[in-house]
C-alpha cells in the first residue's frame, strides 16, 4: 500500500529555498522556467514541525557532524569527568566516521535518540576499558560496541523521521536504511519570472547633513503556486520501524499534518510568506504504481482574465486526475480531498471532506490495523 500526497500551495512573494547565488531555486519543466523548492528543504520542514513530534510521540532524530558533543554531554550527565567523556566520545565517533581538526565527523550522521541512548549505555557498561582504549591506536572494545550497535539497528530504527526519509552512510553501509517516503521537488504550476528587491538600510545616528545609506543590497524573490508530491510505502515504513504498526500509523499522521502545515523558513523575516495550501489531496493506493500528478502542469497554467493562478491550478489537477482514472481505472485508489473552494472540483467532488482533522482521520482509517 502507498499513501500519496498532492498539495497545491500558493506563496506570496518570497525566497523560501535559496541556491548558491542566494536566489530562489528554479528549474525547467514543460519548456518553461518554474519556481522550485527542493525536496530536502521540504523534508526538513516536515521532520522539524511540532505536529510531527506531537503525533509520533517520539523525538526527531539528530542529523549532525557534532555527534561527539551529544555523546560527551550524555556521559557527563552520567557522572563522568568532561575530559574523559570527550576523549571517549571522540574515539566512539571515529567508529562511525573520521574526525576533522575541529572534532566534527567528516560526514553528517543521522541518529535517533534511542540509538544515542543505547550507545551511551554500552559505553558506560565498559567504561574503564573504553577509557583506556580512547588514546590508543587499537580499540577492540569500541569496535565490538560498534558491531553491537550495527546489529541492533540493521534495517530498522526507532526514529519515525529516519524510517520515512532513510539514512545513507558510505563509511558504515550496514547502517543504511531505505527510505519509506519519496518526496518530489515542489515546482510552480506556471511560468515564473524572477524579481529583484533593491534595499537600503538607514543609519539611525546619521545627521541630516550626511547623505547616503548605511548599507544597500539586492535579494531575489518570486511568487508562485506550487505543486507538491510525496508517496509513502506503508510496507517499507512498518519494516523500518521493526514491525511496530501503531508507531507507523502515528508516523503517517505526523507526516500528513506536518506536510500540510509546515512552511520553509528561508527569508521569512523579510517576506513572511505564511500561506497555507489551497488543496490537499491524499490517495491510498493498494498495490498500484504511485502516480505523480506533475504532468497536470506540463503545459503551464495561465491566469484567468481577472488574474489568479490557484483556481486554474486546482482545475488542471482535477482534470488530469479524471484523465488518468479514465485511462487506467481507479480500482484500489481511495482519494480524500480538502479544498479551499470545493466548487472547483468535478472529478474529485465525491472525495471531499470539510476539515483537516476529518481529512487525516479518513486516511488513517484506510491503513491496516495490525
Amino acid at each position: 500500500m502507498f499513501i500519496e500526497l498532492h498539495i497545491l500551495q500558493n506563496f506570496a512573494p518570497s525566497n523560501l529555498n535559496r541556491d548558491d547565488t542566494n536566489n530562489p531555486k528554479d528549474c525547467e519543466f514543460g519548456g518553461v522556467r518554474r519556481a522550485r523548492i527542493s525536496s530536502q528543504c521540504i523534508k526538513r520542514s516536515i521532520r522539524r514541525h511540532p505536529d510531527f513530534t506531537d503525533a509520533t510521540q517520539v523525538e526527531p532524530a539528530k542529523r549532525t557532524r557534532w555527534v561527539t558533543r551529544l555523546l560527551t554531554q550524555r556521559l557527563v550527565e552520567a557522572g563522568k569527568a568532561e575530559n574523559d567523556a570527550k576523549a571517549v566520545a571522540d574515539a566512539m565517533a571515529q567508529q562511525y566516521s573520521k574526525l576533522d581538526k575541529k572534532g566534527n565527523t567528516v560526514v553528517l550522521l543521522y541518529l535517533s535518540d534511542g540509538e544515542l541512548r543505547s550507545l551511551t549505555e554500552k559505553v558506560l557498561q565498559s567504561w574503564e576499558t573504553v577509557q583506556a582504549e580512547a588514546t590508543q591506536d587499537k580499540k577492540p572494545t569500541l569496535e565490538e560496541l560498534m558491531k553491537a550497535v550495527v546489529k541492533e539497528t540493521k534495517d530498522r530504527t526507532s526514529a519515525p523521521d529516519i524510517a520515512l526519509f532513510g539514512r545513507m552512510l558510505a563509511e558504515k553501509p550496514d547502517l543504511n536504511l531505505d527510505a519509506a517516503c519519496q518526496v518530489a521537488h515542489a515546482i510552480s504550476t506556471h511560468r515564473v519570472v524572477m524579481d529583484i528587491d533593491f534595499y537600503t538600510a538607514v543609519d539611525d545616528l546619521q545627521s541630516d547633513e550626511e547623505t547616503g545609506a548605511g548599507m544597500m543590497g539586492v535579494t531575489g524573490f518570486n511568487s508562485a503556486c506550487f505543486y507538491r508530491y510525496a508517496a509513502i510505502d506503508w510496507g517499507q515504513l512498518v519494516k523500518n520501524l521493526a514491525g511496530d504498526v501503531e508507531l507507523a500509523r502515528r508516523t503517517v499522521e505526523g507526516f500528513l499534518r506536518a506536510a500540510v502545515l509546515a512552511v520553509p523558513t528561508g527569508k521569512q523575516n523579510s517576506f513572511a510568506a505564511q500561506n497555507p495550501p489551497s488543496l490537499v489531496l491524499a490517495v491510498t493506493n493498494k498495490g498500484r504504481q504511485p502516480w505523480s500528478l506533475a504532468n497536470a502542469f506540463e503545459v503551464p497554467v495561465r491566469s484567468g482574465r481577472d488574474g489568479g493562478l490557484v483556481a486554474e491550478s486546482v482545475a488542471a489537477l482535477d482534470r488530469y486526475w479524471g484523465h488518468l482514472t479514465r485511462m487506467y481505472g481507479s480500482k484500489g485508489l481511495m482519494p480524500v480531498a480538502l479544498a479551499e473552494d470545493g466548487n472547483l472540483l468535478q472529478n474529485l467532488a465525491g472525495a471531499q471532506v470539510d476539515s483537516l482533522d476529518r481529512w487525516v482521520a479518513d486516511i488513517l482509517a484506510q491503513l491496516p490495523q495490525g
